[in-house]
């Protein structure tokens, strides 16, 4: 959600230039096991992330252990809020990953705050607490452990099967606070999974990890997002899908289409480019100069998906149900009729860059 709530305060003189800025940071390490990717440890002042007014999300407070991921997923939402480091939203976001090393013990001091009320927290709302830095520096023991004590409800939403390793401790949390647990799985096709998604576990791994977390007593979702036109949003690949969802064991099933904001739109074109050269055109006239699909597309989307959703015995959650799986800010567009994103100072020239990714 929004990194600003964790500024630190004083430069780093020795640190990388995207991270001149940033206070207490205690070391960037690389090593063997993380070809290519460097971590930066700091010391954050604070763990939740208050969101902002105005947001569509039904929750509050988030907590984000780790700034930028190795999942390296080419269509990520997040990829943006990397730019606040002046790392960028591309390679960098991939390979310059922060770890907020004492997020614990910060988490410990903001849930012992007289104003603090126990509202619900969500983890993995921006990168993924749970991808493969997690196997080495362990945070979200920590995490799950002052939440519990606080009685404060949380939810995670994850791609790592790393979780599978805290499921005893989640299970003992949600005997005395509301855990939710969420996995996401937006691509099927395991060559396709590969090449859009190089380091997140498998879908298989995926949804074995969703098993265990049934097994565990919970009552765990899918997040099929973003679903993307042309590559995933046939009826038979979505059709497979949620046979594969329905056996693991989940119940619920959240779904939207691909959105591609500034940052994640050249990241996206790019790929497109180099990889699925015959499906630009398509995306040049489905998304334009816009960051949403048309109505109309998410419309079929839904027409396609939600009655399949049920034929499986699943439950369908929209992420914004008054526009089956758009955002807000996409019927905004719609409303107003005017498809195209700027407002910030220097937009035109941003402006005009978007129109010629596709």
């Amino acid at each position: 959600m929004r990194w600003e709530g964790q500024k630190l305060d004083s430069d780093a003189s020795d640190a990388l230039p995207g991270l001149a800025r940033i206070s207490n940071l205690i070391r960037s390490v690389q090593t063997p096991e993380f070809a290519s990717v460097t971590f930066h440890e700091v010391a954050a002042k604070s763990a939740l992330n208050r969101v902002g007014p105005g947001s569509a999300v039904p929750f509050g407070w988030t907590i984000n252990p780790y700034r930028g991921c190795s999942h390296a997923c080419v269509y990520c939402f997040a990829r943006p809020s990397h730019r606040y480091v002046e790392f960028d939203a591309g390679n960098d976001f991939d390979s310059q990953v922060i770890v907020k090393v004492n997020v614990a013990e910060a988490l410990r001091r903001d849930l012992a705050r007289p104003t603090w009320t126990r509202q619900h927290v969500a983890l993995g709302t921006n990168t993924d607490p749970y991808q493969r830095a997690e196997g080495k520096y362990r945070l979200m023991p920590g995490i799950i452990a002052a939440l519990a004590q606080a009685r404060t409800p949380f939810s995670i939403l994850t791609k790592g099967t790393l979780m599978r390793r805290d499921l005893p401790l989640l299970a003992e949390a949600a005997k005395s606070v509301d855990v939710q647990l969420a996995m996401s799985i937006a691509i099927f096709d395991e060559e396709l999974q590969l090449a859009m998604e190089p380091g997140t576990p498998t879908t298989a791994a995926r949804l074995a990890t969703v098993s265990a977390a049934a097994d565990a007593g919970f009552d765990v979702a899918v997040f099929m997002m973003p679903i993307l036109p042309f590559l995933t949003d046939s009826a038979p690949h979505i059709d497979t899908a949620l046979a594969r969802i329905k056996r693991s064991g989940a119940t619920r099933v959240t779904y939207t289409s691909l959105h591609l904001r500034p940052g994640v739109k050249e990241w996206y074109a790019a790929w497109l480019h180099r990889r699925r050269p015959d499906l630009v055109p398509r995306y040049r006239s489905l998304y334009g100069d816009g960051a949403y699909a048309p109505t109309s597309y998410r419309r079929r989307l839904a027409h396609t998906i939600e009655p399949l959703i049920e034929a499986h015995g699943l439950t369908a959650t929209p992420e914004d149900p008054g526009t089956k799986g758009a955002t807000t800010r996409a019927r905004a567009r719609d409303l107003d009729g005017d498809c195209r994103i700027a407002t910030a100072p220097g937009a035109d020239a941003a402006q005009q860059h978007l129109e010629t990714l596709f």
